[in-house]
């Protein structure tokens, strides 16, 4: 029996791409790598206007506090520092890179030394930060902190396989064509947990992938095989964790405080990559589709190439572009220009005609029939939470859960009233957390 939750919905998955092997993109004339691509702090440039830099050559870098070093993912001319605004609408500071078509690697970049028996959670844990890893499944969390966080009160760890948003098959097709650098990136994991197993958490859409999985790991007492059911927000770390333990993680709590901690396959991968080869994170699988796209693909895409670059590798467009988002159409964020660079957490680039957007111009209108709250994961009440924003009676909100919301968008998806609910429960949101920001600013200067 498939592992679950209580919740969530079968969503139409699209898994166009699921059997497009992943190829690697031709890499562009120029890229554009944002300072910041992580939670935390922005990246101070360590670089200036023409200086050559190196393939996988450090760019960027924190000073202080949390957040993840940047480097070049083609070799080169930096010909700017320019300040471009991001899908949130922050101004984020791009190096622009002009390729010499060399891809030279930085010399600095080796192997790491010892063995992995030999090696320390704190080496491990250095290792991961030098390579600019922060979380590939879309939260962009620095990789090094969550596992830094977590020494020593995780009992079990999940590598989430179950890349539940419709469309995405990149992890699939990771699983599939190198699933050993996703299980040995897992290795590295349980070594600095000193923990002895781990389960790779996976949907039942994806027996291919599951076969193959349990063939490679048959011999080994270091993976446990979950299979999934196959249902949205599967991919959501808090159902995860109460699929495959009962457990609820509380509001404002960490996977670590009920003893758990979940990364991302294609995060495993890239550990493995910073362990066994010095390689950071340069590059990453992409799924391009969409009904506007000539030919849907799996792409190994270069860190900061435009999204235009991105789908002129996929043939170009076949019908008038409506709408680009980065990640999937259930959470992904919509981009208003075509020459946004791929970033760390890029897992998709979905292009849609106006006829596949259609439904969203739409009157919307709350029709009280339930759906959002028989479904939503988190087990809230999204129409209230959506009357109230739109009200803007905040207090209200919070006090019916609105910080609880992981913003799945299944709300939205199941509303027959075309209600866009997960935007109204993201302004109100963002409306609570920067009062609560203007208040302890205020308390601090009043101290």
């Amino acid at each position: 029996m498939a592992y679950t939750f209580r919740g969530g919905f079968h969503v139409t998955e699209h898994k166009h791409t699921s059997r497009c092997q992943i190829e690697k993109m031709p890499p562009p004339a120029k890229v554009s790598i944002p300072l910041s691509q992580h939670i935390g702090a922005h990246c101070k440039p360590l670089v200036q206007v023409g200086d050559h830099v190196y393939r996988g050559q450090i760019i960027g870098d924190v000073e202080g506090g949390l957040g993840c070093p940047v480097h070049a993912s083609v070799s080169g001319t930096v010909v700017a520092l320019e300040s471009r605004n991001n899908a949130a609408a922050q101004p984020i500071v791009n190096v622009v890179i002009e390729n010499d078509g060399e891809m030279a690697l930085d010399p600095l970049i080796v192997p790491h030394e010892k063995k992995l028996s030999e090696t320390s959670a704190e080496e491990i844990i250095e290792i991961v930060r030098r390579a600019g890893i922060s979380g590939m499944g879309g939260a962009a969390f620095p990789t090094y902190a969550k596992i830094q966080s977590a020494l020593g009160k995780v009992e079990r760890l999940i590598v989430n396989c179950a890349e539940c948003e419709p469309y995405i098959t990149a992890n699939h097709r990771l699983l599939l064509e190198n699933p050993a650098a996703v299980l040995n990136g897992t290795k590295i994991l349980l070594k600095a947990f000193g923990l002895r197993s781990a389960d790779i958490a996976i949907e039942d859409n994806k027996l291919d992938a599951i076969n193959k999985l349990e063939v490679l790991v048959a011999d080994s007492t270091l993976f446990r095989v979950r299979v999934m059911k196959t249902k949205y927000p599967q991919g959501d770390e808090r159902q995860l964790i109460y699929a495959l333990t009962g457990k609820e993680l509380p509001m404002g709590k960490l996977p670590a405080d009920v003893g758990c901690v979940v990364f991302n396959a294609e995060t495993c991968a890239a550990i493995f990559a910073a362990f066994a080869y010095g390689m950071p994170l340069i590059e990453r699988l992409v799924t391009v589709d969409g009904d506007c796209v000539v030919t849907p693909k799996n792409l190994t895409v270069p860190i900061g190439t435009s999204c235009l670059d991105v789908i002129n590798a996929c043939g170009g467009l076949r019908r008038p572009l409506h709408k680009v988002i980065f990640g999937g159409p259930m959470m992904g964020a919509a981009q208003w220009d075509i020459e946004t660079p791929v970033i760390k957490g890029t897992s998709a680039i979905l292009c849609f005609s106006a006829k596949m957007d259609a439904h969203l111009s739409r009157t919307e209108t709350c029709l009280h029939c339930g759906r959002c709250v028989k479904n939503c994961p988190m087990h809230l009440m999204p129409n209230y939470l959506a009357l109230y924003a739109k009200a803007n009676r905040l207090e209200e909100a919070e006090e019916f859960g609105v910080l609880s919301c992981v913003e799945c968008g299944t709300c939205s998806y199941n509303c027959p009233g075309q209600m866009q609910i997960v935007q109204y429960i993201r302004v109100a949101k963002g409306a609570i957390k920067a009062e609560a920001a203007r208040r302890a600013a205020a308390q601090k200067e009043g101290e």
